[in-house]
């Protein structure tokens, strides 16, 4: 439920295998957000990951952001490290790269941006940071996804402002903690597009909200959720400031999609077909494709990617 009032909210901005586009220059990277029960089936059940894997090569997605928190009781981050040491050596070993994917709608860790949970947000990331600590090389995630949405929770009507600040603070915090870690694997979280259009005082600087976190990270996933890219509503002219800004700072963007259902229909592709989102891609790709900021795309999601397809 959190997740449907989150893709409405991003709707409004608070206020048969198709080949990808010919006229591509060359095939963008992919990635795709693997959630709790899916990736926890890959865990535990080989033939799960089996499927997985060779659905995601199907599709040339090169990158799993795999959920690696709490489900149901479990945690099998800490409980049963073995197993993400398996799935990951075997996803890489099939060419795929691997990032924890952090946040949950069954965790509430939107609440995570709140300064009186900001040590539950420290100990999920810690726990990521001690497994890769641990692990053999080619069992290590290769980078981390953050998945905590502010405009959730249900205060944002009358505390935006103090919920973006506090969405801030978290990010600063939770990137010094992996700085002390001495790891150096890449971090970045989802947002919303619009968060450019909110401008806000951070330490002493008056910038948009996506500024001061691409100032954090080292890339941001932007929920780009539209159905075309072209036009002022398109998923170009909604990508453009996030992708000038880290070309200008060095920095990388994913341009994600959805495939949810939603009841705006311009917010998802799964109204439309498989080939409609390769055009769109296609066309999304070839306009950016050269600005060294761009990284690729993230599909929202692996369970509703292969709904949509018809595979569940």
């Amino acid at each position: 439920m959190k997740r449907i009032l989150a893709s409405l909210l991003l709707a409004v901005g608070m206020s048969a295998h198709a080949a990808p586009d010919p006229g591509a220059p060359e095939a963008a990277p992919r990635a795709i957000w693997t959630w709790e029960e899916e990736s926890y089936a890959m865990l535990q059940q080989g033939a799960a990951a089996e499927r997985g894997i060779a659905f995601l090569k199907s599709k040339s997605i090169d990158t799993v952001y795999l959920y690696a928190d709490a489900l149901k009781g479990r945690n099998l981050i800490t409980e049963q490290p073995q197993l993400y040491r398996a799935l990951v050596r075997r996803m890489h070993a099939n060419g795929l790269k691997v990032y924890a994917l952090l946040g949950s709608g069954y965790l509430n860790t939107e609440r995570y941006v709140l300064p009186r949970y900001r040590a539950q947000a420290e100990a999920m990331l810690q726990r990521v940071l001690d497994y890769n600590k641990g692990a053999a090389p080619e069992e290590r995630f290769d980078g981390i996804n953050l998945d905590i949405e502010p405009h959730i929770l249900d205060e944002w009507s009358t505390r935006k402002m103090a919920l973006l600040a506090e969405f801030i603070e978290m990010s600063d915090a939770l990137v010094r903690l992996k700085q002390k870690s001495g790891q150096a694997l890449p971090m970045g979280p989802a947002i919303p597009f619009w968060f450019d259009g909110i401008q806000i005082d951070w330490k002493g600087k008056r910038k948009p909200v996506s500024q001061h976190v691409q100032d954090l990270y080292d890339y941001v996933a932007l929920m780009d959720y539209r159905d075309r890219a072209d036009g002022g509503d398109g998923i170009i002219s909604h990508a453009m400031d996030e992708l000038e800004y880290a070309n200008a700072t060095g920095r990388k963007v994913m341009i994600g999609v959805e495939t949810l259902p939603n009841t705006i229909r311009k917010v998802s592709f799964h109204h439309l077909k498989e080939a409609d989102m390769e055009r769109e891609l296609g066309l999304t790709a070839k306009s950016v494709g050269a600005m060294p900021a761009f990284g690729g795309f993230v599909i929202h999601h692996y369970q509703s990617y292969r709904k949509w397809l018809g595979l569940e």
